[in-house]
């Protein structure tokens, strides 16, 4: 079993290397021309190649996020952060932008089902995915999906791209965003959640349609008890809390 893994993963690493070229391609299309007619030392054109890179990423990122709702990490409650990692990427503080575990789990799984339904996706590879990508399930995109993760997370901190996933993911019922979501849901801002709101938001963003309290108050509720237990279950909390959590009325805003 460890054989056919490390087969995989060389597999994998194999195929990220011969795509990488499209991956990058995607971020020099990013960066402002250099003009030809400068002579410049091979070392100096790749430090002045890096500066660009990361002001035209950093721009193109600024120029994705609504700026006009945007909340900053520290006005998120610990209990939202925690949420959202707990049942989207529980290893978001040990990656580079990538999990190799989750993307074994994932290639598994869509061998044994013949299909591209999982994904194994980073919180920061959705981040990238939902400001630059389509959503194809295709190698080619999860190729550009993976470099553009890895230079993200050399770009940015963890907490400025959790704060950046928060303000960009879908939540339902036309909430863009955690600002977006906590007024639409429970008309308070963000700052003011409890750990029961905080749960119910951290499931929607997985199938917003189907699990947003305004379609289905039972059906979020159920998984914001799933989202609350996967928390105790990693040790965010504890079970009492989780119980108790799950026993919290739930008054909407409408």
């Amino acid at each position: 079993m460890r054989f056919g893994r490390l087969i995989i993963i060389l597999l994998l690493l194999f195929a990220l290397s011969f795509g990488w070229a499209g991956g990058t391609s995607f971020l020099q299309g990013l960066l402002p021309t250099i003009p030809s007619s400068k002579i410049i030392t091979k070392e100096l054109s790749t430090s002045w190649e890096r500066t660009y890179r990361v002001i035209a990423l950093k721009s193109a990122v600024n120029s994705k996020l609504d700026q006009r709702n945007y909340i900053k990490i520290q006005y998120i409650p610990l209990t939202m952060q925690q949420t959202i990692i707990a049942v989207e990427d529980n290893r978001f503080y040990r990656h580079m932008g990538f999990d190799i575990e989750g993307i074994l789990r994932a290639m598994l799984v869509n061998m044994q089902t013949g299909s591209f339904s999982e994904g194994g996706s980073t919180i920061t590879q959705q981040l990238v995915k939902n400001l630059f990508l389509s959503q194809e399930k295709t190698y080619g995109r999860k190729v550009e999906e993976f470099v553009l993760a890895i230079d993200m997370e050399l770009r940015y901190s963890k907490e400025e791209i959790l704060e950046m996933y928060l303000n960009s993911i879908y939540f339902g019922s036309g909430a863009y965003g955690i600002g977006d979501a906590a007024r639409i849901y429970f008309d308070k801002a963000p700052v003011n959640l409890n750990l029961a709101e905080s749960a119910m938001l951290a499931g929607l963003p997985n199938a917003p349609s189907l699990y947003s309290p305004y379609v289905d108050f039972k059906a979020a509720k159920q998984r914001q008890a799933i989202v609350l237990s996967v928390m105790a279950r990693n040790g965010y909390i504890g079970p009492q809390s989780a119980e108790e959590a799950k026993s919290v009325p739930i008054r909407l805003a409408k």
